[in-house]
């Protein structure tokens, strides 16, 4: 995009926005397909379980902090939209200290990390050995994962999408080559694995400050004293912690969903990891319309369009309903042949499609929400939005509490509530929000026109 200005919001401009990111959600998972397959030829469960285990520990521990790519993305795009491209560098440098330093600190922290990781785990002696292993091993990619949600962020809110995309692709690209060979090729196991993601997080690293440099960034010649401002760090790690309020949140949400619906037994557990996963391959889409949202209400907001900010958002919750509707009718006419082709148990089968209709709303009820998310990121509504995240939790627990009695049933209603909660909550707040944003000018207070 030209810095200093906010394009103009298109259909075209959307999609060009989004679908990179949808392409790189979808892409993602094939790494943990191929990581599998290749662990799965060695002929032993338990190293297959601790690659699965591993995967999941991580995937919680570095989401923790996913908080670096969104506020990075939000405060970026307003930079870019007001042509602040000192502000642009400034906000990477303070991203990429703050990732170095948490990642260092993991690191550091390993051992009580690791043995908290492995009593929640309550995997066998076998799992474990072999989970430590990759462990210990895999907690050194933290610095880069978490310096790349960096890096990634400036990527998006200069509205360069694409590029997020290639970065995304080249470096799962690297991580299967890299696994398969160590894995298959040096017989290196579940540390072969490891190993594969600590190189390509690196070598990710790396090809992010190219690909950035090429764009102009230059966060190392950021000043010390300014990357130590007080005003724009403490607004960044208010963002910052902001996000992170909200992804636990979502984590806790999640995570009772799935640890109460163990308790109601196998089959249920089962059924509902089926069913989850119609939920997952919608939001990897509504995900790329939040990002769009995140880059066109940040660049409009910095370049102070309202009406180029309101238009964006129009176009951002328009955009994530329809999809969503479809979507959530496509899975209500298409889902039993979903449930066929992920499980051949056919109680499962049963089940799953017993639950179906509450699965297939996900994405409906959950569109407004990333939508919104996308929008209060882009326009650092970050205090706002963890507050309204907290009452939909709330919500969802009351909901959890009050409907006991229903199973698996109250369940799928308490998580439907939690979703539909929080894009209410932040459509109701938007119109102040958006007030405040752009406030309105006395007439008597416009300065007289130049003679």
């Amino acid at each position: 995009m030209q810095v200093g200005s906010a394009p103009m919001v298109t259909n075209r401009r959307v999609l060009a926005l989004a679908l990179p990111m949808t392409l790189a959600n979808v892409t993602t998972p094939l790494l943990g397909v191929v990581g599998a397959a290749a662990i799965g030829r060695l002929g032993d469960a338990a190293l297959l379980g601790a690659l699965a285990l591993g995967a999941v520990i991580f995937d919680y521990l570095f989401w923790t902090f996913g908080s670096l790519r969104m506020a990075t993305a939000g405060l970026t795009a307003q930079a870019a939209g007001a042509g602040d491209t000192a502000e642009i560098d400034r906000a990477l440098a303070r991203a990429l200290v703050v990732a170095g330093l948490v990642g260092l600190a993991m690191v550091a922290a390993q051992a009580p990390l690791g043995a908290a990781a492995f009593a929640l785990a309550g995997a066998s002696p076998a799992v474990t050995a072999a989970l430590s292993t990759y462990f210990g091993i895999r907690i050194f990619a933290a610095p880069f994962t978490l310096a790349n949600y960096a890096v990634l962020g400036s990527t998006l809110g200069r509205g360069r999408t694409d590029l997020g995309l290639a970065l995304q692709v080249a470096m799962n690209l690297l991580n299967i080559a890299l696994t398969v060979a160590l894995v298959l090729g040096f017989d290196l196991g579940v540390a072969g694995a490891a190993l594969a993601t600590v190189a390509a997080e690196a070598f990710g690293f790396l090809l992010g400050l190219l690909v950035l440099r090429r764009l102009g960034a230059r966060p190392w010649r950021v000043a010390r004293g300014e990357v130590l401002e007080r005003a724009g760090l403490l607004r960044m790690l208010a963002v910052n912690g902001d996000v992170m309020v909200r992804t636990i949140a979502i984590i806790i949400a999640f995570g009772l969903f799935s640890a109460l619906g163990a308790r109601a037994g196998d089959l249920t557990l089962a059924a509902n990891a089926v069913l989850q996963n119609l939920f997952l391959v919608g939001s990897f889409f509504l995900d790329g319309f939040a990002t769009a949202a995140e880059v066109l209400c940040g660049q409009a907001l910095g370049a102070r369009e309202e009406e180029t900010f309101r238009r964006a958002v129009r176009y951002a919750v328009g955009w994530c309903i329809g999809f969503g509707l479809a979507v959530s009718v496509l899975f209500l006419t298409t889902g039993g042949l979903f449930i066929d082709a992920v499980t051949t148990n056919p109680e499962v089968r049963a089940v799953a499609r017993l639950y179906l209709p509450f699965a297939a709303l996900t994405p409906l009820v959950a569109a407004a929400a990333f939508a919104f998310d996308g929008i209060y990121i882009g326009a650092t509504w970050t205090r706002p939005m963890r507050n309204l995240m907290v009452a939909a939790l709330a919500a969802y627990l009351v909901v959890l509490a009050a409907i006991h009695g229903l199973g698996n049933t109250g369940l799928w209603l308490a998580i439907l509530t939690f979703l539909a909660a929080r894009g209410l909550g932040q459509a109701l707040l938007y119109p102040r929000l958006a007030r405040a944003a752009f406030p309105q000018v006395p007439l008597g207070a416009q300065p007289m026109p130049a003679r």
